[in-house]
């Protein structure tokens, strides 16, 4: 059988599989200056120590990637410590409730068929732009009360986070670059947050049935939130219920893809599409790395780390670690346990991730429904993000029959 990942001129082993060597689950690299944290039963470890493995990047970053004024940084929930963190959390975690998930399952099936009839041609298809990308963020603005004219400048948002296709897979020196980024970054965070104050402004005065009202007027500790905070919640509902899905949606139709038996399986068999998706999110996780940062000496896998320690923390390769999972290179919907590590572990496991698993399953559901064909283009193959910390299909063109 052809490897379609070789036909597509990728090698996704370059990306994850550096190898779980014995004693080398934990590892230093002097040329990054970086720890890199690979086992699956370390990571799990680090991620269940938030007060030693810190979110908080900037108490090593922020004097080496220019940023003079604390203030002009953004407070994003994903790099808060507790109690902070847990301050806000709680408030995040209300958006994703069970039966707030589970209520939004017609929406999210009408508007899988609105944006297809919309979208697709006779014979073909892209999918990240017809459907793995507007759909989660329609779905958001949804939920936050977002007029639906301004539903092009929240994806817009979304997309600022995410780079430009790219060959690179290096994985650069700790601050190298990072400046210039920093301050780009800061910019969108803070245009955002002056486009977000008239919505804020307005349910201050009007509260409304929606997430955003719930934001603005909620009390933690009998105070009311800031502006500022409210719009950093905003962006990280807008990271953790947009990204994460419009990536797992395209790389599980290149998992489908690449194993023509498993598709044919599961195009007659719907009820393991939720083994296709976890199986996919271990095989192709969206985001392959997270980072923390040492507040004290760590011990970890037998090997002592100092205090403001950068630490690269290899989901994706701690993914395919043969002491956890049984033939970890193949594709195996299957497979049961899958304690894959993609949605992260702990205080920062992903909020949105049972949004996520609903939307990945309804869309999959309603494009088998709709295409008895659904497939690759040979003559017009998926182009990737790739790099070190992402893979992605920037565009994904199918070949479909009504």
């Amino acid at each position: 059988m052809i490897d379609k990942f070789d036909e597509w001129g990728v090698d996704e082993r370059q990306f994850w599989l550096r190898g779980i060597e014995p004693g080398k689950a934990v590892d230093y690299d002097p040329e990054t200056r970086m720890w890199h944290v690979y086992g699956h039963s370390e990571i799990v470890q680090l991620l269940s120590k938030p007060r030693v493995f810190s979110s908080n990047l900037q108490r090593v970053m922020a004097p080496e990637i220019g940023v003079d004024n604390p203030e002009d940084t953004y407070d994003e929930l994903l790099y808060m410590d507790p109690p902070a963190h847990t301050r806000l959390r709680k408030l995040v975690s209300h958006a994703f409730t069970a039966k707030v998930v589970a209520d939004l399952e017609p929406k999210i099936e009408a508007l899988t068929h609105e944006l297809l009839d919309e979208a697709a041609s006779s014979d073909r298809l892209e999918l990240v732009s017809a459907l793995a990308y507007p759909l989660p963020v329609i779905v958001i603005c949804e939920l936050l009360g977002i007029p639906a004219a301004d539903r092009d400048l929240f994806r817009r948002q979304a997309e600022s986070l995410m780079p430009a296709t790219s060959d690179d897979v290096t994985l650069v020196g700790r601050f190298e670059g990072q400046e210039e980024v920093t301050k780009t970054v800061i910019k969108r965070h803070q245009e955002f947050a002056a486009y977000l104050q008239q919505f804020i402004e307005d349910r201050r005065k009007e509260p409304r049935e929606d997430l955003l009202s719930g934001l603005v007027h909620a009390e933690v500790e009998g105070e009311r939130l800031s502006d500022k905070e409210v719009a950093s919640l905003v962006d990280t509902l807008l990271l953790a219920g947009h990204l994460n899905t419009t990536m797992m949606l395209s790389n599980t139709i290149l998992c489908l893809d690449a194993h023509p038996e498993e598709f044919r399986r599961t195009r007659e068999d719907r009820s393991r599409l939720p083994g296709v998706l976890e199986e996919s999110l271990r095989y192709l996780p969206p985001f392959s790395v997270t980072s923390r940062v040492t507040a004290t000496e760590a011990e970890l896998g037998g090997v002592v780390i100092p205090p403001d320690q950068l630490v690269m923390v290899w989901l994706a390769t701690a993914n395919r670690d043969p002491r956890v999972f049984d033939a970890p290179t193949e594709f195996r919907p299957e497979r049961n346990p899958n304690p894959h590590l993609t949605f992260s572990r702990g205080i920062h496991f992903c909020v949105g991730a049972g949004l996520g698993r609903l939307e990945g399953r309804v869309a999959l559901n309603v494009l088998l429904d709709r295409f008895p064909e659904l497939a690759t283009v040979p003559d017009d193959p998926p182009r990737f993000i790739r790099t070190a910390q992402m893979f992605n299909a920037h565009t994904l063109p199918l070949a479909v029959s009504a």
